[in-house]
């Protein structure tokens, strides 16, 4: 029996829990931008998380729902999409890992998988400051009392 053809790892889990914690992982380093975890899931990350990072940039409402239902996380999926994917400037490669040793208790090999670009998540608590200044704009004042005298007169 040969593996030909079989795409991805296995982790020896079933679909669903293999599935729950590759969500998990990518939530995570979505939200604290680097996480240390065994090198097999980490290089198994990040082959999906490009992915969505790459949807991310390209925008649009069909690839912002996509994303949330591929990390199954609003929050994850509002701050990728809204504030990571603007300031990423490279067209892929977005993702890097580096060997972090080996684990305490079983040995097993060790990685760190974080993005390359420098990400300021501070951007997003400035982006709603400069919305609440345009919006209190002062309204145009309104015409309908002057439309009602017209049509009076016109009686």
């Amino acid at each position: 029996m040969h593996r030909h053809g079989y795409k991805g790892r296995k982790f020896g889990r079933e679909t669903d829990q293999r599935l729950a914690l590759t969500r998990g992982l990518m939530c995570s380093l979505v939200k604290y931008q680097s996480i240390t975890t065994t090198l097999a899931r980490a290089k198994e990350i990040r082959r999906s998380t490009e992915k969505l990072i790459t949807m991310a940039r390209k925008g649009g409402l069909a690839n912002r729902r996509l994303i949330i239902a591929r990390l199954n996380d609003l929050e994850a999926a509002t701050l990728l999409v809204d504030v990571i994917a603007p300031q990423i400037k490279r067209d892929s490669g977005y993702l890097r890992i580096e060997r972090a040793g080996f684990r305490r208790g079983d040995n097993a090999e060790m990685g760190t998988i974080s993005f390359v670009d420098d990400i300021d998540l501070e951007a997003m608590s400035k982006k709603p400051a400069e919305e609440s200044k345009k919006a209190e704009k002062p309204a145009k004042a309104e015409k309908k009392p002057a439309a009602k005298a017209a049509k009076k007169e016109d009686k």
